[in-house]
């Protein structure tokens, strides 16, 4: 049975029309919140990111109650975005629901429509076609690869966006013959960093250092790691470390010596890894 079945289509409405409810009188001058008030578009963007990155942590750690509370802290910004929209006379939240809807079925021709498809790549196939027709493109300049990575490099977390792009060059071909070759680039790329640190030009060397981190996630792609499941791993370990180190000392970090915390820090990772 669809889920649209168990749950009525009227519930579901009701709920969202007291989400929309709440969020108007919040952000109502006569009586709403201050807060809510003093958001803009512009003033939410680091709210819609954190959410986005708070539902895929909870989707990550399967716990189901955790991505229904954290689906519905990224919806509110949805709503959110809309009624600040609205209250300038530029779009609703119905604008935003029929678009996505009226979008679907029309990249969904092989669903809503009486075009066949024998597998999920040529759905893909379809759907960029579609969407450059949409857009007044050729379509012929979906195969222009430098149109999606600019793409990637607009609205992706950069470390994400660099292994889009490495896997997308690599394709083409445009890739180093041997594993070899992209430790020699990593070599290469220190060496030219550690250069720039000699001068005084801060702009050369972010520009080196990025071509480091770039290089490696290239490594990462090489052997088929996820960098940013790497990185965050990392992080997680070290927050996990330092807060055995605090359990063990008597005293705050601060107080203790260079030495002292580096032996924290080994017995830390002895008793996790234990």
């Amino acid at each position: 049975m669809n889920p649209i079945e168990t749950a009525t289509k009227e519930s579901i409405l009701s709920a969202l029309n007291d989400l929309i409810d709440v969020v108007a009188r919040l952000r109502s001058p006569d009586g709403g919140c201050p807060w809510d008030l003093a958001q803009t578009q512009q003033t939410l963007i680091p709210y819609i990111i954190e959410e986005a990155y708070e539902v895929a942590a909870a989707i990550r750690r399967d716990n189901q109650e955790e991505i229904v509370e954290e689906l519905g802290d990224y919806l509110l910004q949805v709503v959110l975005q809309s009624q600040i929209a609205a209250e300038s006379g530029d779009f609703t939240l119905e604008e935003v629901a029929q678009g996505i809807t009226d979008k679907l079925i029309r990249r969904h021709p092989h669903v809503f429509g009486d075009v066949e498809v024998k597998d999920a790549s040529e759905v893909r196939k379809n759907w960029e076609e579609i969407k450059a027709k949409e857009k007044g493109y050729d379509p012929k300049q979906v195969e222009k690869l430098s149109q999606n990575l600019k793409k990637y490099t607009e609205t992706l977390p950069p470390l994400y966006a660099s292994l889009k792009i490495s896997q997308k060059v690599a394709k083409l071909g445009f890739e180093w013959k041997d594993e070899q070759g992209v430790w020699d680039k990593f070599e290469e790329e220190l060496s030219e960093f550690k250069a720039s640190l000699s001068t005084n030009d801060v702009a050369h060397q972010q520009s080196e250092l990025g071509d480091i981190l770039f290089t490696l996630v290239n490594i990462a792609r090489w052997y088929g790691f996820d960098p940013s499941e790497a990185l965050q791993g990392t992080n997680e370990r070290f927050v996990q470390r330092l807060s055995v180190m605090e359990d063990l000392a008597e005293n705050s970090l601060s107080e203790y010596s260079l030495e002292e915390l580096e032996m924290l820090w080994q017995t830390a990772k002895q008793r996790l890894k234990g």
